[in-house]
């Protein structure tokens, strides 16, 4: 199996063109990118960086959607800002509330498509569960969410948005003149909802780099965690261009068992993923990855499976976050007995690594783990149907 492989799927980011004449979105361009557009609608080049500061703080850092409330611009030039360009995020068309305080968002986006975005509350920090594509490619048999069939990647404006859309929601975005409050209830991103990250690389990237600016969301890398299926080739690009931390949905200790729970595998198997990720903790200063594991009742939560899960990690800075597997209609799998998974934690925490069992949040709203599907696609298909599209028939 060769690195040179072409991973990037074949698909659109931008659903279609945009109609002649209409305004461009400042929301999700690059400070290069912004600079380039304020230059073309008439910003002379001599104020550009200073315009593209100014911009970029009443956008990100105030949360401000309205040109005529950026008091430090002339009215001539909030005008000519108007006039050329919007500032818009996804809309919010469903919020649904858990017994325990998570929050999910239906959000619509460019093309009538909908996204799904989750909010966890937890003590002294909030983390904002965001997606990346329309739908999923990898159809992981155990995931809801990749039963859903990829309909496009998500442009950055679309991912940055949905930080936004949760700080507005929460009410997060600072008051000019108020005194400075450093609680953030939005304190964690990561990339767990809809779709793949990596194979929409450039648009993660460029909204993550947004995120993380320090005159705008100003979220550290290390707030910030990107989980992967397995795209080995992205695997080193992501430690370079984006510097988060890494999350990998292993969830098999076998090649058998992993091509069928996780069917990128049979790309990318065990042996090439083990060794892309034993470089990653290296460009990212020693920092752990964390090796997400689904347990699935007689799949893969056996004694010999956590035993084979440590042989394979040795060496690699690693927690291994256990998660009981979240049932929704007709999955072809059942949960691990809570004495299994205590007993295959236990086999790991011996071993010298974490290994927290994940607790299950919202799934009452279906916005737990592997949960997440746009209500439009939210088909309740026959257990037969599923067991067949996932290779279990």
């Amino acid at each position: 199996m060769t690195t040179d492989t072409p991973i990037t799927q074949d698909v659109l980011t931008i659903p279609r063109k945009a109609p002649e004449g209409d305004k461009k979105n400042l929301v999700g361009l690059t400070r290069e990118q912004l600079r380039e557009a304020l230059i073309a609608a008439g910003t002379p080049e001599k104020q550009a960086k200073m315009r593209t500061g100014q911009v970029w703080q009443w956008i990100y850092h105030w949360g401000v959607r309205d040109f005529d409330a950026m008091t430090n611009l002339a009215k001539a030039y909030r005008a000519l800002l108007a006039e050329n360009f919007v500032i818009e995020i996804p809309e919010v068309i469903r919020r649904l509330v858990s017994e325990d305080g998570t929050r999910k968002y239906l959000v619509r986006i460019a093309g009538g498509h909908e996204v799904e975005v989750v909010y966890i509350p937890e003590e002294g920090r909030g983390t904002l569960c965001i997606s990346s594509q329309v739908g999923c490619t990898l159809t992981c048999s155990f995931c809801h969410t990749g039963t859903q069939k990829l309909v496009r990647n998500l442009t950055s404006a679309e991912v940055v948005g949905q930080i936004m859309v949760a700080r507005d929601d929460l009410e997060e975005w600072p008051v000019p003149g108020a005194p400075k409050d450093e609680t953030r209830l939005l304190s964690n991103i990561v990339l767990m909802g809809m779709g793949e990250p990596l194979y929409n690389f450039e648009n993660v990237r460029d909204a993550m780099k947004i995120a993380m600016d320090g005159e705008g969301i100003a979220l550290s890398r290390r707030r910030i965690t990107l989980s992967t299926s397995g795209v080995v080739p992205e695997i080193a690009r992501t430690a370079e261009e984006i510097g988060c931390l890494l999350a990998v949905s292993f969830h098999a200790t076998t090649d058998e068992v992993r091509d069928v729970l996780v069917p990128i595998n049979k790309r990318f198997n065990i042996e090439t993923l083990i060794a892309a990720l034993r470089d990653y903790p290296r460009l990212t200063n020693s920092e752990r990855i964390t090796f997400e594991y689904v347990m699935l009742d007689g799949v893969n939560d056996s004694d010999e499976d956590a035993r084979r899960l440590l042989k394979l990690i040795e060496g690699i800075p690693a927690k291994i976050n256990l998660i009981p597997f979240n049932e929704w209609p007709g999955s072809p799998y059942k949960r691990s007995s809570n004495n299994r998974i205590r007993a295959f934690a236990n086999i790991i925490y011996q071993a010298g690594y974490a290994s927290p069992i994940r607790k299950t949040r919202g799934d009452d709203i279906m916005a737990a783990c592997g949960q997440l599907k746009s209500d439009t696609e939210r088909q309740r298909k026959s257990k037969r149907q599923i067991e067949e599209e996932a290779g279990l028939r």
